[in-house]
């Protein structure tokens, strides 16, 4: 399969995993740099390394990208307006603070589902590895209630989208910390992709289809947590995570959403 920004072959659902990549669009595949991956701006500092293995991109403030507090995400989004998207975001850090996890789910062009969480290692040591599970019932912790009226993202294909740019008007400190630019460079290292998708692509078939062809086959579509995996989550929501939209209740005065008031386990 082959991406371009011209024309591009978009997964409707999708599995990712991979070692942080940005400034990227990246095909339904397994693989390699050069073959899978567009780089769309960054006026030459985005660099492809490895034999098509890793990707290397260096960040100024000519290119206007990153420093601390800085953003480094990959998401899930489609096109337009009622756009859906899945968000996941590292929020810079400052003087040695942890670093922060931000997400967020968008369907039908409307989000307001941010969490956030602490992270108790420094993503920045060595290379780690990050999974999204999207399917027609979940996104792994974020569950489908479509049946009580929540929209969930499943009628329009989306493309991975991967960036690193500066937010230091809210990511850190709500902008109380501003980027400190004496120390650009910044150069941030990506290893080693793995995606496996339902394509959608110009002849308009149908992802969601039945039938024993190889996305039916697949068993991410059903994927969902385990005990052992539940039981992590619960580890992780309860030891780390630091903003929750379900417990602002100032923030929605007509009542929470109708999916906090479901279990999330």
């Amino acid at each position: 399969m082959a991406v371009s920004s011209d024309s591009i072959s978009l997964p409707t659902f999708v599995m990712l995993s991979l070692l942080m990549i940005i400034a990227c669009f990246i095909t339904p595949s397994a693989g390699n740099f050069y073959k899978d991956v567009d780089i769309n701006w960054g006026d030459g500092r985005g660099k492809i390394v490895e034999g098509g293995r890793g990707l290397t991109l260096s960040l100024d403030q000519y290119s206007g990208r990153v420093s601390s507090p800085r953003m480094s995400i990959y998401s899930l989004a489609s096109q337009g307006s009622a756009h859906d998207e899945i968000d996941f975001e590292f929020l810079g850090n400052s003087s040695g603070e942890p670093y922060t996890v931000h997400t967020n789910v968008y369907a039908q062009g409307k989000g307001d589902k941010e969490q956030q969480f602490r992270l108790w290692f420094d993503p920045s040591a060595a290379f780690h590895t990050y999974s999204i599970v999207w399917n027609p019932q979940r996104i792994i912790v974020f569950h489908n209630h479509g049946g009580i009226g929540v929209p969930f993202p499943t009628s329009q294909p989306m493309r991975v989208q991967c960036s690193l740019w500066n937010a230091d008007d809210w990511a850190t400190q709500g902008g109380r910390v501003k980027t400190d630019w004496t120390k650009a460079p910044f150069v941030a290292y990506y290893r080693n992709f793995k995606i496996n998708a339902c394509v959608n692509g110009s002849t308009g078939g149908s992802c969601g289809s039945t039938s024993g062809d190889t996305f039916s086959n697949q068993e991410w579509q059903t994927q969902e947590l385990d005990s052992k995996g539940r039981n992590r989550l619960r580890w992780v929501h309860q030891k780390h995570m630091i903003y929750n939209y379900c417990a602002d209740i100032p923030r929605f005065p007509q009542g929470i959403p109708p999916e906090c008031q479901r279990s999330r386990f």
